[in-house]
């Protein structure tokens, strides 16, 4: 007969927290939301921290590159769908990667002979102003001068005359020799007043350039998560049929963490493509998901995973609960399988960190799942309502919807991601609909970390892993539920101050 779990399957709506002792040394400031992202040993730092418990859903409708770039500014990450052909994924992630970096390699390169017609369609491409003009037109050929989109006009000047006729000459250049620190690069750039500094070799070919802009970005963001060149780093989602040939594709576009996106991880399937890319790629992080109990954890922790997505049907725009019956209450989840990777821990030495993606519908959600132990969470709804979500902004009477859509739906047709038999979406697991409009996300993302700063100090704690060892919980009624809620009639306007 069918086995019977008898713990209730519980949400996050069902519990609140504590408070702890605040000692003096806690406050908000004082708070560190830094992170694992990655499998790592015990005692040892994971080879990606994220400054921030916060990533993208792989979804269409969500992670794009210009949210991608916006997350990992505020130490976060993303991972970009795999809903679309291989080499448009891999462009996503050249995109994100060539934002900004220490030592950027140039990808806008022209030749002193092209017509400004063709630099104009390389800038529109690659979304970069300035073009290094080199004698073959590659990112390492021998530098012959710098334009930019301040030099010529489009209105203004011929653009089938050459670009040698509005680029700056490498003599009239400042430039740098190979030997130079990003250090002093930067230094080099204030000083002489520079917007960028060309880095050639002994004998004048381009080895990099060094942005002003980068600087300044990098001030202005000082919780960015960033590879060794100063690069953003960001992931990609892959699935189970493909990935063969969009793995090395994604690597080569500089990916720097990739993701098994199932709604059930528990596979064969899955363990086989996570041992396959483990065999020939060892060096290529991959988290695998998602499961909603321990034993699919330790399965997948097993097969190789890096990390593990934990969460079945939780999310605002799924209804695998309702389609197939499966799934789990996500408190329940992550609190299962917080235990079987303490378990894992102890017995191997090593940690492998797990993400709550769903379920999490009020910020103070996000707290709870970081307290029954998540090491980060994964959202969709959450990133779908910012402007640099993918979805269209549309006007309605109450003000500003984004739309937003699951990868189970018919508009998604992610047939990859479910597993329904055959080559498409028999049934909708997801649905098509809308999410109130949010603005930018660097403001949104702000909040909703100053909220989740100051539970963990109520909470007396100073860190993530305080957090978690020492959260209590405890289970809320429907009357303390609705307890929780403002009970007076609000003001439809502010009220005046005199």
């Amino acid at each position: 007969m069918a086995q019977i779990i008898a713990e209730v399957s519980r949400t996050f709506n069902e519990f609140l927290l504590l408070p702890n002792r605040t000692r003096t040394d806690c406050s908000a400031a004082t708070v560190d939301l830094r992170t694992p992202l990655v499998r790592h040993v015990v005692g040892e730092a994971s080879a990606i921290e994220l400054q921030s418990p916060f990533t993208s859903a792989i979804m269409q409708a969500v992670s794009t590159p210009a949210l991608a770039i916006a997350l990992a500014r505020n130490g976060g990450f993303s991972f970009l769908h795999h809903n679309q052909p291989i080499q448009d994924q891999a462009a996503a992630v050249r995109q994100v990667k060539n934002f900004k970096a220490g030592f950027v390699t140039s990808d806008t390169n022209i030749r002193p002979d092209d017509s400004l017609s063709l630099l104009v369609d390389l800038m529109r491409r690659t979304g970069h102003s300035t073009a290094a003009v080199t004698h073959d037109g590659t990112a390492t050929g021998r530098l012959l001068g710098l334009v930019t989109s301040r030099d010529f006009h489009p209105q203004r000047h011929d653009l089938d005359g050459p670009v040698s006729g509005r680029m700056t000459a490498i003599s009239d250049l400042a430039h740098a020799g190979p030997d130079i620190t990003l250090s002093e690069a930067n230094a080099r750039l204030w000083d002489e007043r520079l917007d960028c500094l060309p880095v050639l070799d002994t004998e004048g070919h381009l080895q990099h350039l060094v942005f002003r802009s980068d600087y300044a970005d990098h001030k202005r963001f000082p919780n960015q998560v960033v590879d060794a060149a100063k690069r953003l780093r960001v992931g990609a989602g892959i699935n189970t049929h493909d990935y063969e040939e969009r793995v090395p594709a994604l690597l080569e576009a500089g990916v720097d963490a990739l993701c098994f996106d199932s709604s059930d991880g528990y596979s064969d399937w899955q363990a086989q493509a996570l041992s396959w890319v483990k065999k020939h790629y060892p060096e290529i992080p991959v988290g695998g998901g998602n499961v909603v109990d321990g034993e699919a954890f330790t399965f997948l922790a097993e097969a190789g995973a890096d990390f593990v997505k934990v969460g079945v049907g939780g999310g605002s725009i799924c209804i695998t609960r309702d389609q197939k019956g499966i799934g789990r209450g996500q408190a329940s989840a992550v609190l299962d399988v917080a235990a079987a990777r303490d378990a894992f821990r102890e017995r191997t030495g090593e940690y492998v960190p797990i993400c709550s993606d769903g379920g999490l519908v009020h910020d103070y959600h996000v707290a709870l799942a970081l307290a029954m132990g998540a090491d980060f969470v994964m959202m969709g709804r959450y990133f779908a309502r910012f402007d640099q979500a993918s979805g269209a902004k549309l006007p309605t009477r109450d003000g500003f919807v984004k739309e937003y859509w699951g990868e189970g739906s018919n508009r998604a047709r992610n047939w990859q991601r479910y597993g329904q038999g055959g080559q498409g979406l028999i049934f909708e697991e997801g649905v098509d609909g809308y999410v109130p409009y949010a603005g930018d996300l660097n403001e949104g993302l702000a909040l909703t970390i100053a909220k989740l700063k100051t539970t963990m100090v109520s909470c007396g704690s100073t860190t993530l892993p305080e957090f978690q060892s020492t959260a209590r919980l405890t289970l809320v009624s429907d009357q303390s539920f609705q307890e929780s809620h403002a009970n007076v009639t609000l003001r439809d306007a502010p009220a005046t101050v005199s």
